[in-house]
């Protein structure tokens, strides 16, 4: 792909979002995009899969802050340059040059400037490739790759190890990545030694550009595997097992080196991305490394106190309610929570609910109204001091 090519590619158009759009805005709609194009939803559909490649190249780009920062910065330079995307006019002298003075290699890095950050770098940095001939034969990385998985509240707390099922380009099994055949090697390309790019000069013009023998790879393979035509890609399921650490909240990302989408010929392979969902439980809340319950109690017992095994996530505990206890307190149960990334757990913050009968037997009421009329004997008043009295 030609330099030229690079910068006609409108990555926000790939993903129909604005150039504008919010890094939330460019993940959703990769998000849905990818659903939509991947080839475990669309078997044997190519212009499906192409626009799935299609789809996670831009957002290999844009969910990347800096790639971003670059990749704008490149379409600027070149919207306000005064040279279309379409092509380069030698004609005349837009943009302050002339015949004389303008190279398009000074452009890309590959003039006399070429060491002071010229655009090559800016690109460069970009596609990961060097600036002008001195890094275009490296090996570009294997894209990135997002997926979702869903937990148990308990798992997620305690860590889990997970099977992941996935379809996507992966290092070629027969070739090892390398793209020639078993027992060959790829050869460095004699036409441009083995940097990828060529020079030619075209009147008072030089330009800079991939070669055509090599397609910018640097290599040659005279002898190409069977299995992967010479790509060392191959689309193939496979399972991967993913371990979720202890205390992974809702929402959080697990990284992956290497488990992404294979480089092209050997390149490295990019990273995978778990987002990782946790589901609800009956019991247990959660708020940062605490859990949270809600204990139902009798008025009896916060009147009495009571000692009431509570469940955690290893198992129970007693936590002991102290005589008197309002309703609504909070009593904490230290290193029974949450486990912590760097050690040790958080609490687990027990919530007393006092729990009124609906109904009581004739024996039961009538204890309760003797009750009543002791306390108002004792010169108890539940609402003294009350506001509204």
């Amino acid at each position: 792909m030609s330099q030229r090519e690079w910068i006609e590619k409108d990555f926000y158009k790939e993903l129909g979002v604005s150039s504008s759009a919010s890094q939330d805005e460019i993940k959703k709609a990769y998000r849905k995009l990818a659903r939509d194009l991947h080839p475990d939803a669309n078997p044997g559909d190519i212009k499906a899969e192409e626009r799935f490649k299609a789809v996670s190249e831009a957002h290999a780009v844009l969910s990347d802050p800096a790639k971003r920062k670059e990749y704008d910065d490149t379409r600027k330079l070149f919207a306000g340059s005064g040279y279309p995307r379409g092509g380069f006019n030698p004609g005349g002298a837009q943009g302050g040059y002339t015949q004389q003075d303008f190279n398009i290699g000074d452009i890309f890095g590959g003039g006399a400037s070429a060491g002071d950050g010229g655009l090559g770098d800016l690109l460069g940095g970009l596609f990961n490739r060097g600036g002008g001939a001195r890094g275009a034969s490296r090996p570009r990385r294997g894209a990135d790759v997002e997926t979702e998985t869903t937990l148990g509240f308990r798992e997620a707390a305690q860590g889990v190890t997970v099977p992941l099922r996935m379809t996507s380009p992966s290092p070629c099994t027969t070739c090892h990545g390398s793209g020639a055949k078993p027992g060959t090697s790829p050869r460095v390309c004699p036409h441009c030694n083995g940097t990828g790019v060529v020079s030619r000069n075209q009147g008072a013009f030089g330009f800079s550009e991939p070669c055509d023998d090599c397609r910018g790879t640097g290599s040659i393979i005279d002898d190409p595997c069977a299995d992967c035509r010479g790509t060392g890609i191959q689309n193939r399921t496979r399972t991967i097992t993913v371990r979720i650490p202890p205390g992974v909240s809702d929402g959080q990302r697990i990284r992956l080196a290497g488990q992404g989408e294979a480089g092209l010929r050997g390149a490295p392979s990019g990273d995978l991305f778990v987002t990782v969902h946790v589901s609800q439980d009956k019991v247990f809340g959660r708020n940062g490394d605490d859990l949270t319950l809600v204990l139902p109690v009798g008025y009896s017992e916060l009147v009495l106190g009571t000692t009431v095994s509570v469940p955690t996530l290893e198992g129970r505990v007693g936590v002991k309610v102290p005589p008197g206890t309002a309703d609504g307190r909070i009593l904490r149960v230290r290193g029974r929570g949450v486990p912590k990334r760097g050690g040790g757990a958080g609490d687990l913050l027990v919530t007393v609910k006092v729990a009124v009968p609906q109904k009581l037997d004739d024996e039961a009421a009538r204890a309760l109204e003797r009750y009543a009329e002791a306390e108002k004997a004792s010169g108890f008043d539940p609402r003294a001091g009350w506001a509204g009295a």
